[in-house]
C-alpha cells in the first residue's frame, strides 16, 4: 500500500473505494475522468487504465479538446440571399479576456458533454416512395445524393416509415385479409412496388446503413371497435394479442427483404381522432398492451433487441404519459425511449420544450427521439416561406438542448399538391417535386435540416453550449474524429456580431437576419 500511495495525491487512498478499475475499464465517461483527475496524478492513472480497452484510451483523450491553434470554418444560410450551406468564412481563435455585458457571446464548455447523438432523417412514406418513382433517373440520382450522401448531401442516417397505410398513402390497406386475427395472410407485397425499392436505394447511398423504425398508425378495421381504420376508434381486446403479433410479423417482412429494423413505436399519435388512420390509446391502455402483449411477444418472436418507443404524439401531453408507463416497472422494462411530436401549439402557445427536458430530469435512461413534424395547409406558392424553416431550426435546437438523441422530419418528399395524401391533408415537405416537369424544389426547411445533419455525425456528444443573449439559439456537438460543430441561429430582422468563447479563446462572427450557422473547429 505505500508503493501505491506513492501515486496518489494527498494520499487519498480511500478513493479507491469509489472508483473500481473493472468499472473504470467497463465504461469511462468524461464525468468519470474529470473526477479522477481530482484525486489522482497522471502516472497513477496512466497505471491504472493500462488495462482498458483503445476504445476508453480515446475517450480520455476526448476530454482535452482545445481549440488553441485551430480555425473555424462557417457555413451560412440565410434569409434574402444565395447563400445555402455555404462556406462563408475562415477565422482563427485568438486568446481573449472577460466578456463584456455589451456583445453577444455563445459559451462551449468541451468539459460538459450530455446525450450521445443517434442520427437525424426523415419518414419514407408510400407518398414518398410513389412521388420518387415517377422521377427520371438522373433527377432519382440527385434526390437520393441530396439526402443521404454525407459528402455531396446532407447526410440522413436515421429513417422511420409507416405500419401499412397512414394518410400519406393512396388509399387505406393492411397487410392482411379481412378478419384474418391468426394473420396468415399477412404480407408486405403492397409495399414491394414503391416504399421498399426507396428504402433499398436510400440505404445503398447512405453508405449500407440506415436504421429504420416503423409506426402504427391503425389496426386493421376489423380489430377495432368502430370497425373503421380512420376516425380514431380503439384496439379490441380481444384483438391484442393478433395486433402485437403483427409488428413481429412486419420486422421480420422487412428483414426478409434486406431491410434491418432498428425500432418500433407503439402507435402514432395515440390521442387523435383523424380523419385518417387513427386509433386511440389512454395512458394506461398503452402501457398496458406494451407490458402485457407487445413486450412480451418482441421477445417470443426473438425481437427483443428492438427498440421500443412510446408516446409518438405531440409535448403537451408527454409528461403523463410518460409517468403513467415507466412508473410501472413491467412496462417500464420493455421501453428504449419516448417519442414526440411538434404540434402542440394547434391549441395556441408556444412550443412546450421545457416537457422534453422534464423526461430527461425523471428519467434519464430512457432516450428521447423526435418521430415526426412538418410545416402542414401546403400552399405552392409558399415554396420558399422562411418561417418553415425557422420552425426547424428553433425545434432542432431546442429538442437537442433538451436530451433528445434523434430527430425525424415527415415526409422526405411530395409532390406539387403536397401529396399524395388520401384524404387531402396535404403538407410541406423539405423537398418537392414537380411530377409535371420532373424538378425537384428544395425549401429553406431542407438546409436549415442540412445545418445539423450534414455536419453532426452518429456517435457525437451534446456538449455544454449557450448564448448570452436571446437573438440567437445555438447547439454544440462533438464528434468522433474530434471535430466540434456548433449551429447558431438568428431569428431577428438584423444582423447579429457574436463571439463564440471555447475556454480563454474566442472568434469573432456575425449571422445575417434570419440567418443559420454551423461553425466547425
Amino acid at each position: 500500500m505505500n508503493t501505491l500511495g506513492h501515486f496518489l495525491d494527498n494520499g487519498l487512498i480511500a478513493t479507491l473505494k469509489i472508483i473500481q478499475i473493472a468499472t473504470l475499464c467497463g465504461g469511462l465517461t468524461t464525468q468519470k475522468f474529470t473526477i479522477m483527475k481530482r484525486y489522482f496524478t497522471i502516472p497513477f492513472l496512466g497505471l491504472l487504465l493500462m488495462g482498458c480497452s483503445p476504445q476508453h484510451e480515446e475517450l480520455v483523450t476526448a476530454t482535452e479538446f482545445s481549440v488553441e491553434g485551430k480555425e473555424a470554418l462557417v457555413f451560412t444560410t440565410a434569409d434574402s440571399t444565395d447563400l445555402r450551406l455555404t462556406r462563408t468564412s475562415k477565422k482563427a481563435f485568438e486568446p481573449t479576456g472577460q466578456p463584456l455585458e455589451t456583445e453577444v457571446a455563445i459559451f462551449v464548455n468541451p468539459n460538459k458533454t450530455f446525450q450521445t447523438f443517434i442520427g437525424i432523417g426523415g419518414a419514407i412514406t408510400d407518398a414518398a416512395a410513389e412521388v420518387f418513382a415517377t422521377l427520371p433517373e438522373d433527377k432519382q440520382a440527385a434526390f437520393l445524393k441530396a439526402y443521404y450522401d454525407p459528402e455531396d448531401g446532407i447526410g440522413y442516417s436515421l429513417a422511420r416509415t409507416n405500419i401499412h397505410s397512414c394518410d400519406f398513402s393512396s388509399g387505406s390497406y393492411t397487410y392482411v385479409s379481412d378478419a384474418d386475427k391468426a394473420l396468415g395472410t399477412f404480407s408486405v407485397e403492397h409495399d414491394q412496388a414503391y416504399r421498399i425499392p426507396l428504402i433499398k436505394k436510400a440505404m445503398a447511398e447512405a453508405g449500407g446503413k440506415l436504421p429504420l423504425y416503423a409506426s402504427p398508425w391503425s389496426p386493421p378495421a376489423f380489430m377495432k371497435d368502430n370497425n373503421d381504420m380512420l376516425h380514431g376508434g380503439k384496439l379490441l381486446p380481444e384483438y391484442y394479442e393478433s395486433w402485437a403479433l403483427y409488428y413481429a410479423k412486419f420486422i421480420k417482412a422487412y428483414e426478409s427483404e434486406g431491410i434491418p429494423i432498428w425500432g418500433i413505436t407503439v402507435q402514432n399519435e395515440p390521442m387523435a381522432t383523424q380523419r385518417w388512420e387513427s386509433c386511440i390509446y389512454t395512458a394506461e391502455e398503452e402501457r398496458d398492451f406494451l407490458k402485457n402483449y407487445l413486450g412480451p411477444t418482441m421477445e417470443q418472436e426473438g425481437l427483443a433487441d428492438k427498440k421500443i418507443i412510446i408516446w409518438d404524439h405531440n409535448r403537451d401531453l408527454i409528461n403523463h404519459r410518460v409517468n403513467t408507463i415507466l412508473e410501472d416497472p413491467e412496462a417500464e422494462k420493455y421501453v428504449w425511449g419516448v417519442g414526440f411530436h411538434w404540434y402542440e401549439s394547434w391549441t395556441g402557445g408556444e412550443q412546450m420544450f421545457v416537457n422534453v427536458g422534464n423526461v430527461q430530469e425523471s428519467y434519464p435512461s430512457k432516450k428521447l427521439i423526435f418521430t415526426e413534424g412538418c410545416a402542414d395547409s401546403f400552399n405552392p406558392e409558399r415554396y420558399q416561406f422562411w418561417p418553415n424553416a425557422e420552425r426547424y431550426g428553433q425545434s432542432m435546437i431546442n429538442d437537442f438542448n433538451m436530451g433528445t438523441v434523434a430527430w425525424t422530419d415527415w415526409n422526405v418528399l411530395l409532390d406539387e399538391t403536397g401529396g399524395p395524401n388520401h384524404v387531402q391533408n396535404f403538407c410541406f415537405a423539405p423537398v418537392h417535386a414537380d411530377t409535371q416537369t420532373g424538378e425537384l424544389i428544395f425549401t429553406p426547411s431542407y438546409y436549415y435540416i442540412g445545418h445539423f445533419s450534414k455536419f453532426i455525425r452518429p456517435n457525437a456528444k451534446r456538449v455544454s453550449t449557450v448564448t448570452s443573449r436571446s437573438q440567437l439559439l445555438s447547439t454544440s456537438f462533438l464528434n468522433e474524429d474530434g471535430k466540434m460543430v456548433t449551429v447558431v441561429m438568428n431569428r431577428t430582422d438584423a444582423p447579429v456580431t457574436y463571439k463564440l468563447y471555447v475556454g480563454v479563446m474566442a472568434v469573432e462572427e456575425t449571422i445575417l437576419p434570419h440567418g443559420i450557422q454551423t461553425v466547425v473547429y
